[in-house]
């Protein structure tokens, strides 16, 4: 075990489930209200390009995990909805495993959702408290209440101290407590269920946001003309192709509402951590595995889309006494590939071998800075579908565009400057034939660089390289 020198800092991660980027308070896009976020934002960097690099839970956090980009070790889709591919191997390269071996004590709370035979205590957590442990305890306390299973969400009767959301912020906070008197550098990561559908806030969130009030999403009324036929399939899967803004807006509310929850329970943890003295050798990272659709261009949750909606996430990362410069930057982050390779390397173990990520770069003093150096001309995401058939999509997206390579439906191309919301797709424009051939040619360099054995297949790699594809 390596001695506590004072070198190494605790490391705090906390994840949420489908955060969209513009639902934090810092990113001034909606009226949502994340009061500890933004204060964390202010006193850290707040990456305003940051990309998951796979828009699905289970590939999302194999990622997080190992710093490389799923498809590259076989992690395609959510191993409980389909076709069983658990991918990760509990041998796999692990940063919490190599900050373990340096003498960290490392403590996991919440969803897992990694591999279903191996646990966190696998892949190198000293000790783990999972959502059953919460839904024990909320059985014993509150056995007669209940809330709405249904997917577009309700209002959760039990007083906020005994949700989901708080009860994991006091196990945070007892194990800060803890680890505070024991000296040894340490890594604790809590993963929120929140705000993954069906949102449920409890009603002293709830009513801050009457329906009414919230503003509609600039694409809930998208046509989809020219877009993939299952997109619109997708609408008819959820029964909701013919929701109007008036059947939406409740459902944002209650999915505002919950992110306010979740946002106070952050800052429940990061209360706890300031009164232990320990902020000040404390990386706090706040991060979420993808966005959500939430009735975005007339849909829900997350499958077979590449909009920024669902790809585009939250990213803060705050080191007192190391301040990060500048206080927010446009960088392009792949959120689940920069993260593993920046905190191993801010703890002084091993990187993930994948070379995947980037370090989110250091100046001479150590100091956590900004921009990456070099920095990215583009982020990639991919989907590979599984939960209502198999669907293959690989995404590059620029400054100004982005291009959806669908393998077996028509390709999007969407002008981000003009066209931020993606409502029109310019797949067929004419004079976009030299574009569309470079996009090509850079998605189709990094598949292969990144392992992507999609492009190993000569009929597929054709559709990149020589455009055999059609537009319609």
């Amino acid at each position: 075990m390596t001695p506590d020198d004072g070198s190494q800092p605790n490391v705090l991660l906390i994840v949420a489930d489908q955060h969209r980027y513009d639902c934090v308070g810092a990113a001034g896009g909606y009226p949502v209200q994340t009061p500890n976020l933004d204060a964390l934002a202010s006193a850290g960097t707040f990456y305003t390009s940051a990309f998951t690099p796979i828009p699905l839970c289970v590939p999302a956090r194999q990622a997080l995990l190992t710093g490389a980009r799923p498809e590259s070790f076989g992690a395609l889709w959510n191993y409980d909805l389909g076709p069983l591919v658990t991918a990760l191997a509990p041998d796999a390269y692990s940063w919490p495993r190599e900050l373990q071996r340096k003498g960290y004590r490392t403590h996991y709370l919440g969803k897992w959702h990694v591999n279903p035979d191996h646990g966190p205590t696998d892949f190198g957590y000293d000790s783990y408290v999972s959502l059953q442990d919460y839904e024990d305890w909320r059985r014993a306390e509150y056995p007669a209440e209940r809330v709405s299973d249904g997917w577009f969400g309700a209002v959760d009767p039990i007083p906020v101290e005994a949700s989901r959301t708080h009860w994991f912020a006091r196990q945070a906070s007892s194990f800060l407590e803890e680890a505070g008197r024991t000296g040894r550098p340490w890594h604790l990561r809590v993963d929120f269920v929140e705000p993954h559908l069906p949102c449920t806030p409890c009603a002293q969130f709830a009513e801050r946001y009457p329906p009414q009030l919230i503003p509609p999403w600039p694409s809930v009324a998208d046509p989809l003309a020219g877009k993939p036929y299952i997109q619109r399939q997708q609408r008819v899967t959820w029964g909701v192709q013919d929701f109007t803004w008036q059947d939406w807006a409740p459902v944002v509310a209650r999915y505002y509402a919950v992110i306010s929850q979740l946002d106070d329970a952050v800052g429940r943890i990061l209360a706890s951590l300031a009164s232990t003295g320990q902020q000040d050798r404390t990386v706090v990272v706040y991060t979420s595995d993808h966005g959500d659709m939430c009735g975005a261009h007339g849909m829900i949750d997350k499958h077979y889309v590449m909009y920024d909606d669902v790809v585009r996430v939250p990213l803060i990362i705050r080191w007192p006494g190391r301040s990060p410069a500048p206080a927010r930057t446009d960088d392009f982050v792949v959120n689940a590939l920069d993260l593993p390779a920046t905190i191993a390397t801010l703890a002084g173990v091993s990187t993930p071998p994948s070379g995947h990520g980037k370090i989110l770069g250091f100046d001479s003093s150590g100091a956590l800075q900004s921009p990456i150096s070099p920095p990215r001309k583009h982020v990639v995401a991919t989907y590979n579908g599984q939960q209502f058939g198999l669907y293959s999509q690989r995404m590059i997206r620029t400054r100004d565009w982005k291009y959806i390579w669908n393998a077996t439906d028509v390709d999007e191309l969407y002008d981000l400057r003009s066209d931020p919301a993606e409502m029109v797709n310019l797949i067929e424009d004419p004079s976009k034939r030299e574009l569309l051939g470079e996009l090509r040619s850079a998605l189709h360099a990094e598949l292969v660089e990144h392992g992507d054995r999609l492009v190993d297949n000569a009929w597929l790699r054709h559709q990149l390289l020589a455009g055999a594809k059609l537009d319609r």
